[in-house]
């Protein structure tokens, strides 16, 4: 499975979503530092969800890497989140 993927599964089964849109744009940022050859480390994450009405930015973005847990988003080297209700 890909890591995109995999973001995808883990946080439809987290959040009561609306919208959900996860890019790989890991080639945007091949050859730059800490961008890994096999690709799959940057991602852009767009989320629409309830669960996040009346929560500050900073606790919308914890609950993601929450969902998302420790393990994958170790192997992730950019996370761009846009989260609203």
């Amino acid at each position: 499975m890909s890591v995109r993927q995999e973001i995808e599964d883990k946080l439809r089964a987290a959040f009561d979503l609306r919208e959900i849109v996860v890019v790989d744009d890991s080639a945007s940022h091949a050859g730059h530092a800490g961008a890994p050859e096999a690709g799959e480390s940057h991602f852009n994450v767009r989320l629409r969800s309830t669960d996040f009405k009346g929560k500050s930015r900073v606790s919308r973005h914890r609950l993601v890497h929450g969902a998302l847990g420790p393990d994958l988003i170790g192997r992730i080297h950019a996370l761009a989140l846009d989260l609203d209700v």
